[in-house]
């Protein structure tokens, strides 16, 4: 099992950044690709990113693709989620997950391993 905690939430305005570390510990040398996914009140989480701890394959989703960055350290097991140009959509509890092969990346159900969440707000 791969234990995984979050940090970098937080309260921003409209048009702020945020920057979100994920630490991976435990059997990591199962984990083949982490996830980025957030959930807002009353509705499903959703995919928000991934990346491949080889860095080769990187997704996003089409609302956050141009304003957001993944990206990984290797040596350090952690993964970052650059937020940029943050909206009150954003708003969420962001969680980070981990996936052992190259299954259908947006799908939670990929994912084997969850952190406990961040909370992000945004301002209008």
């Amino acid at each position: 099992q791969v234990q995984l905690v979050e940090s970098g939430g937080g309260l921003v305005q409209a048009g702020g950044s945020l920057r979100l570390s994920c630490a991976a510990s435990g059997r990591t040398f199962s984990s083949y690709a982490m996830g980025w996914f957030r959930q807002a009140p009353g509705k499903e989480r959703e995919f928000v990113a991934s990346i491949s701890w080889s860095d080769t394959n990187i997704y996003y989703a089409a609302s956050v693709k141009g304003r957001f960055t993944i990206s990984a350290d290797n040596a350090e097991n952690t993964v970052y989620l650059q937020m940029n140009s943050l909206e009150p959509e954003d708003t969420a509890v962001y969680y980070c997950a981990s996936r052992t092969g190259g299954t259908i990346y947006y799908d939670p159900q990929s994912y084997t391993s969850w952190g406990q969440g961040t909370q992000v707000t945004v301002s209008s």
